[in-house]
């Protein structure tokens, strides 16, 4: 079962929250804000915070640009993740994975249909490894990115949640050009 454990201090994460939608700016962006919100709460650093429309080469542009910052270690997309012709989110972000998180997907879903059912089956929430970033794809409502949030991402970004968690590894996740591939780091 997970815990925290108090003996080991709390690190913060920097962490950029992007919006995707063709209607929403920073003042009416009830997901952004929230998602906002909650990482402040947490104690964490909210690196960036911007608005990009359903378009893949936005998202995908801003998304590239965030994962090779050195001063973003995270980033939470919310919106575009259903099945109408606007929602793009997931093939604009998923090509670009070096690794997929398939169990977040599983777990949203999990936690989703606790919450409005069957209902659950209409987002593509996803998420990956990109550049030695976290990438995670949030459906667009304020409803499934707390859940998101609260439910997986809260103890996952907490250096202190165990058995494991996201942080402890992130010193780690470019052992691949360290080991002589080829590539610099």
């Amino acid at each position: 079962m997970s815990r925290i454990d108090e003996s080991r201090p709390f690190i913060p994460v920097r962490i950029a929250v992007l919006t995707v939608s063709d209607t929403r700016s920073l003042e009416d962006d009830k997901s952004g804000a929230t998602l906002a919100a909650r990482i402040e709460e947490a104690g964490h650093t909210l690196a960036d915070r911007a608005i990009v429309t359903d378009n893949r080469d936005a998202i995908a542009g801003k998304v590239t640009d965030w994962a090779y910052d050195p001063n973003i270690e995270v980033i939470i997309t919310t919106g575009g993740t259903g099945f109408t012709g606007r929602d793009v989110t997931p093939e604009a972000i998923e090509p670009m994975f070096e690794k997929r998180m398939d169990g977040f997907s599983t777990l949203f879903h999990r936690v989703s249909y606790d919450k409005i059912g069957t209902s659950t089956i209409q987002s593509r929430a996803t998420a990956g490894l990109m550049h030695q970033t976290f990438v995670f794809v949030l459906p667009g409502s304020p409803g499934a990115c707390k859940d998101a949030w609260d439910e997986i991402l809260k103890p996952q970004l907490d250096y202190r949640h165990m058995p494991c968690n996201f942080v402890e590894i992130m010193p780690r996740l470019d052992e691949h050009l360290k080991r002589g591939s080829g590539k610099s780091a």
